[in-house]
Order: C-alpha cells, then structure tokens, then sequence
C-alpha cells in the first residue's frame, strides 16, 4: 500500500471522526434539555419496573416459598431483562416534516436537535451559522413557553424555525455535493445556503427580542400601576 493511500485513509477516518463529533456536539441548551428530560423518563421507567418485579419477588418469597440460589439468580437475570427492555428505547430525532407541527414549547429545541444531525453536511462558515443561530433558539425558547400557539406571532414563528429553517438546510442538501461549489444565478450553493443562515440568524433574534419586548412592556405597565396605586394610598393615609 502506498504512502497516498496510507495518507487518503487517515484523512477519511479523521474525517469521520470529526463528523461523528460534530453530531454529538449540541448547538444549544434546549435540545440537551430534550434529551435530559427523555434519559430521565427512560430510566423512570426502568426503575418503576424494576421496583415491581422485586416486591413481587419478595411477596412470593414471603408467601409462597423462599427464593433460594436459583430464584435470586433468575430474579437478577430478570432485573437485566427489564433494565434491558425499557431502557433501550433512544430518543425519537425529529425528521424535516414534524418540525411545523411540534408543540411551540419545544419547537427550539427539537429544531436544534434537528439541526445537529445535519450540521456534519454543511460546509465549515454554514456550520458556524449554525451554531450561532442554536444561541438565537435559546434566547427565543423561554417566549414560546407563554406565547399563545393560536397567535400570528406563533404561526410566524412556526414558519420561520419550522419551515423556512429546515427547507433552506434541506434543499441545500439535495443539490449533488459536486455542485455545490459551482456559480448558479451569479452565487454558488455554499454562498446561498451561508446568505441564507445568515438573515434567518437576524430574523430569529429579531423575534425573540421582539417577544422579550413585549413582556418588558407588560412588566413596566404592571410597575407603573403599581406605582400609582399604591402611592395614591399613601397619599391617602398622609392626607
């Protein structure tokens, strides 16, 4: 085996080493939460069936006969059987069409979760975009916990993170990757797909201040009532 070859194998096995990391690596807080809240149920799970099976092993200890070597020996092969069973299921990743219509308090984070598993793919100045736009999905999420999923700013909101976000990551990756460097329109994909993750970035912190704005409005509203109550009663008993 030539030296090249030698040379081309590391490179390819570097390189997916460095995608695998890429996968792992979260983009944001909300989709580490996500899957946080899954291992939590997961092993909820686990230990619910395993409480059962050991108070129904001690009831027919109890009652029946005594387990002895064989029964314990069973009962622990059976313990593995359960932690087995219920603890394998992984987390459900999120495909392109279930992002619209994800439940609005999770849609960040699902929608980081979603970008995660592409961002391997994207080309090194859209994968930092990426990341920043994960930033911009953590600042909007504690909104979306009190938006009303009926409102104009949560369709808006669902058509931009749900649609528009995934649609532009999607369709980049369905161009053939021997394209992609080449000019089409007067831009090359890469240059499109990095445009675009650019001005969805800005689009996404814009609608989260914009929400943090209106809470900050209510709250100074609150204050000021506020104010004029209760200064009016001390008002009142001075007087």
């Amino acid at each position: 085996m030539s030296m090249s070859e030698v040379d081309k194998i590391r490179v390819s096995a570097a390189s997916a080493i460095e995608r695998s990391r890429e996968r792992r690596r979260p983009i944001g807080t909300k989709s580490v939460a996500l899957r946080r809240q899954h291992l939590y149920k997961k092993l909820g799970r686990v230990l619910i069936a395993g409480g059962i099976v050991l108070i129904g092993a001690a009831v027919f200890g109890a009652l029946i006969q005594p387990l002895g070597f064989t029964g314990l020996l069973a009962l622990f092969i059976l313990l593995i059987g359960v932690a087995v069973l219920f603890g394998r299921s992984p987390f459900p990743e999120p495909r392109q069409a279930d992002l619209p219509k994800a439940d609005l308090k999770q849609l960040a984070g699902r929608t980081e979760i979603w970008l995660e598993a592409q961002r391997p793919a994207l080309p090194a100045p859209a994968r930092q975009l990426v990341d920043g736009i994960g930033v911009q999905l953590d600042l909007l999420a504690p909104q979306l916990q009190t938006l009303d999923a009926s409102s104009p700013a949560a369709a808006n909101i669902r058509k931009l993170v749900g649609e528009d976000l995934p649609e532009l990551v999607a369709g980049y990756q369905r161009i053939p990757a021997g394209l992609r460097t080449e000019a089409h329109a007067g831009r090359t994909p890469d240059e499109t797909l990095v445009g675009g993750l650019k001005m969805l970035e800005s689009e996404i912190g814009n609608a989260a201040r914009s929400l943090a704005a209106g809470e900050l409005d209510k709250l100074a509203t609150r204050e000021r009532y506020l104010q004029l109550k209760y200064q009016g009663l001390e008002d009142e008993d001075q007087a």
